[in-house]
């Protein structure tokens, strides 16, 4: 599923190419370290850094007969070398790379989810404004409620996508660490100045104290961050499968040219993008849980973490830029159907100012609990009967001992309950 429609950015992120390039950039940059302060012969790193290269081929190769990855990487480097690669890995151990060459990848990753998120936020706020005052209904409870419009749905949901990226920004700092400390994390076989040196040149922040590997906790914040954006994104798209239902369809999926909604019945048109979104949360919600699981290892480490991750993280991160992706295209080809919102409104015979009618009875002096009773003795009476709500408030005595025609048509105003998205816009920065 996921490899099928794995974008190429991303793909290529957590491709075997990219893992063991990164992983030749610490060895290679710790050579030069290594050879800046009298530790190695800087003949050596110049040879190091001239012939060091893999083949993914012959890294396999070797693994066979190894049963260890990290060492089959080296060898396969040091078969293109020469002398000078006995160099290379002096004082380290295999997590040093395989740690901070996995930081690095998730690093590259964020970035690219990042790019997602702001190409969202760019196609809700183009909604956002085009739809400021198209009148649509609120509903809690899935209860028609008060009016509200579709651009101040989308404005919402921008602001959810700028505490995602916010999260991520952070989570990619939380994540943005190297460790080059040696077996147990003491440094008692290579320098601390080494993992100053590399981590610079990567763009990471050295580990204050590590052991054997960076701390998962760290992982675990990066994946719980990604599944939070696709709790995000599956609250997103279950709104609009409710509102494309039939009885509803205030808007639609885009159904292209030769799509097919059903083998069984012609006429369907279903939100099986917004549906497939919903689902692929589920993923990125166990991910992050086998993230969690993985915060607890044996003293300085073992290596019950490393399998997972290796399905977890990529997968993880493929997963949520695709459903990013597929988001983004519902988003630009959202079908809006303003007259079905009208329409929709106008389904209960004006209910939707019950409150403005009692807010006003209490304005004359009547008790809240006397308005509310009048006010909701007509409002089921309206419901019940499918009678227009505003001509039942006029045929009541009590209420109209107290207010005038004038009044109460003044009462039945949409703009009232639009009055203030200009000032919700303007705080929300749109």
């Amino acid at each position: 599923m996921i490899s099928r429609y794995t974008l190429p950015e991303m793909g290529k992120v957590f491709s075997d190419e990219n893992r063991l390039q990164r992983m030749l950039d610490v060895e290679v940059y710790a050579c030069e370290a290594m050879a800046d302060i009298g530790l190695i012969p800087k003949e050596a790193y110049k040879e190091i850094k001239a012939k060091a290269k893999f083949d993914i081929s012959r890294v396999s190769e070797i693994e066979e007969i190894t049963k260890h990855d990290v060492i089959a990487f080296l060898t396969a480097v040091g078969e293109n070398v020469g002398e000078s690669s006995k160099y290379i890995h002096l004082g380290m151990t295999s997590s040093d790379i395989l740690d901070t060459g996995l930081s690095l990848q998730m690093k590259q990753a964020a970035d690219l989810l990042l790019g997602r998120l702001n190409k969202l936020r760019e196609v809700l706020t183009t909604q956002a404004l085009r739809h400021k005052y198209t009148l649509m209904m609120g509903r809690t409870h899935g209860i028609h409620a008060e009016p509200i419009t579709f651009g101040l749905k989308m404005a919402l949901w921008i602001m959810e996508v700028d505490r995602s990226i916010q999260r991520l920004t952070n989570a990619r700092e939380v994540i943005s660490v190297g460790k080059i400390s040696g077996a147990v994390g003491t440094f008692a076989n290579i320098d601390p100045q080494i993992e100053t040196f590399v981590c610079r040149r990567l763009g990471l922040h050295p580990a204050t104290v590590s052991t054997q590997v960076l701390q998962r906790d760290r992982h675990a914040e990066f994946l719980t961050t990604l599944a939070i954006i696709g709790g995000s994104l599956e609250k997103y798209a279950t709104e609009l499968r409710n509102l494309q239902r039939t009885d509803i369809l205030e808007v639609e999926e885009c159904f292209t040219k030769g799509q097919k909604g059903s083998s069984a019945m012609p006429h369907k048109r279903n939100p099986i993008t917004s549906e497939r979104i919903a689902g692929l949360s589920r993923v990125l919600r166990g991910n992050a849980l086998a993230a969690m699981e993985n915060i607890s290892l044996w003293h300085e480490r073992d290596i019950t973490h490393s399998s997972v991750e290796r399905i977890i993280i990529p997968d993880s991160c493929i997963l949520l830029d695709y459903m990013l992706h597929l988001f983004i295209r519902v988003m630009e080809n959202l079908i809006v159907y303003p007259d079905n919102m009208r329409a929709n409104i106008e389904k209960t015979h004006g209910l939707v100012f019950s409150q403005r009618v009692m807010l006003s009875l209490v304005d004359k002096g009547i008790m809240r609990e006397v308005a509310y009773e009048w006010v909701q003795r007509n409002a089921l009476k309206s419901w019940e009967q499918h009678i227009a709500f505003q001509y039942l408030i006029l045929e009541d005595k009590d209420i109209m001992s107290l207010l005038s025609t004038d009044e109460v048509t003044a009462l039945f105003d949409y703009n009232y309950h639009t009055k203030n998205i200009d000032f919700i816009f303007r705080r929300a920065g749109l």
